[in-house]
């Protein structure tokens, strides 16, 4: 089952997924306490980064203005959710994370949305009749690091279908497909229903796929789960679980895979796949 691929365009995907950013994050609230010594250190060190390239590399005029007219492009194609969880967010999470003793995380991306229907500790997520892809029966518990069992542990799930396309950022796909939400139960436990993705080009038609074609880049990401992972008194998880032999482990454009978050799913005779993978999760710092 697909849709028209020629409707679904970078721009109306960017643009998609900047509106969602503007209705979900409240950066400024985020950062308000911030204080002025934090925010222009901050700012000089990544001016003094761009300097120091354009001074190494003795950047021309002609070299500027193109960068210039690009970064003008991205924002008219509301790309910049994508290009900075593609190019930078894997950083970012890096360093808010590397306290953690628990499972490990990736990059939310740009395609989440809250609130989507629930399914309780065991059920399928919402999809289309006839959804093309492997069916895939996942199964896993939510603990603390302590090994208490968490019940009640949100685990939210959303991926790509067998086309590389996100409900509610492309055209003529129902609004929750393939995106859903579960509660463990007394045990800590989960069993989802849902179909294999598969791996996908990011947007190339729009100013991010200019750079990758400047570059001479690949557009490619792995086939992959997303998931957000929480419960009381906990740090959230967000992680991306990712499946072997993928060609694109290795070279991740988003640079978001990590050998803990590879799955081992196992075919079953009636053509499905199963994979049982937990999460551990980090008690919330005091």
């Amino acid at each position: 089952m697909s849709i028209d691929t020629a409707t679904a365009t970078a721009a109306a995907s960017g643009a998609s997924a900047t509106e969602r950013f503007h209705a979900d994050k409240s950066p400024f609230a985020a950062v308000a306490g911030t204080a002025p010594e934090r925010v222009d250190r901050l700012a000089r060190r990544v001016l003094d980064a761009v300097h120091q390239t354009i001074r190494d590399e003795k950047v021309t005029y002609d070299e500027y203005n193109a960068l210039k007219a690009w970064l003008i492009n991205v924002g008219e194609d509301g790309e910049w959710p994508l290009f900075l969880d593609v190019w930078v967010e894997h950083v970012v999470e890096e360093v808010a994370t590397d306290h953690r003793e628990g499972s490990k995380g990736t990059i939310e991306g740009p395609y989440y949305v809250p609130n989507a229907p629930e399914h309780g500790s065991k059920g399928t997520i919402d999809m289309r009749e006839g959804e093309s892809g492997t069916p895939l029966v996942w199964t896993g518990t939510v603990t603390s690091t302590d090994g208490t069992a968490l019940e009640g542990a949100l685990v939210e799930l959303w991926h790509a279908d067998a086309d590389g396309f996100y409900s509610q950022f492309a055209p003529g796909i129902p609004e929750w497909n393939l995106r859903g939400n579960f509660r463990t139960d007394a045990a800590g436990g989960f069993e989802i229903t849902t179909i294999q993705p598969a791996p996908y080009q990011i947007p190339t038609d729009g100013s991010c796929g200019k750079l990758i074609a400047a570059a001479g880049w690949h557009a490619w990401r792995p086939a992959h789960l997303h998931v957000k992972v929480s419960a009381p008194g906990h740090e959230l998880l967000t992680a991306q679980l990712y499946f072997p032999g993928d060609e694109h482990n290795d070279d991740d454009i988003a640079s978001a895979v990590k050998p803990e978050l590879v799955l081992a799913p196992v075919a079953q005779p009636d053509g499905s796949v199963t994979v049982d993978y937990g999460f551990v999760l980090d008690p919330a710092k005091a």
